[in-house]
């Protein structure tokens, strides 16, 4: 537990990552040890080929580290089947990317819908719309909202199922200062009002003040933990 008596909900443990291109040996990762706390908000910063996305991507399921342990509260995802890393994605995460990955050819409610109609315990879409402020959108389809709207769908799809983990993989990346803004401010009410874990990778450093934890990382190594005392106001967020 950390000082607020927080549970951990993830925990890293000296995971690596090697790809082999030919015969070049990338490290994508390595020996990276980390903690997620039930509730907090965490910003993984780095450049672009920091391991930060690679990350992101074995902490959620998507990707299996070469070596090292990842925890999710006592369970060990190193030791899941593809089948069950699967349903570890299905019932405990939600994912929200750069880009929308919106069904064009369903509405905002639909493109929700498709979450919570294979889930037991998921919102009404109307609820999940609600909570990113789209209520007025739900009947909409992707071509007529802009892009932070769409953003928003995505995010009222990925927390729609309940997720114990919400990861966030640049989910600015696409938008402008204004509306990147706006995202955010969804992301951390999510975070805020379902208690629900969430990490946010990112470049842009000054996102960091809004996390309650900040990893910085270069060159596949976390280089740096901080811990912000206080969550910064998102208007003082400069792109």
């Amino acid at each position: 537990m950390d000082a607020q008596g927080k549970s951990i909900i993830l925990k890293a443990c000296d995971l690596s990552k090697i790809y082999q291109a030919g015969e070049l040996t990338v490290h994508a990762l390595n020996k990276v040890s980390m903690q997620l706390f039930d509730g907090e908000l965490a910003v993984i910063l780095g450049a672009s080929g920091s391991g930060k996305s690679t990350l992101l991507n074995i902490l959620g399921g998507l990707d299996t580290p070469s070596s090292g342990e990842l925890f999710y509260r006592d369970e060990n995802l190193t030791r899941y089947s593809d089948r069950q890393l699967t349903q570890f994605r299905r019932q405990h995460v939600g994912f929200v990317f750069q880009f929308y990955n919106l069904i064009p050819s369903l509405t905002a409610r639909e493109n929700v819908e498709l979450v919570t109609d294979i889930m037991d315990d998921a919102m009404p879409p109307e609820e999940a719309l609600e909570l990113v402020g789209l209520t007025d959108r739900m009947h909409h389809f992707p071509s007529q909202l802009s892009g932070g709207e769409q953003q928003r769908v995505a995010i009222a799809r990925a927390v729609a199922k309940r997720p114990h983990l919400l990861l966030c993989d640049e989910p600015t990346g696409a938008l402008d200062a204004t509306t990147g803004r706006l995202v955010l401010s969804v992301i951390n009410k999510v975070n805020t009002e379902t208690a629900t874990a969430t990490a946010i990778i990112t470049h842009n450093a000054s996102i960091g003040a809004m996390g309650d934890t900040v990893i910085r990382m270069s060159s596949g190594e976390i280089v740096e933990t901080l811990h912000n005392e206080q969550r910064a106001a998102l208007d003082s967020i400069r792109w």
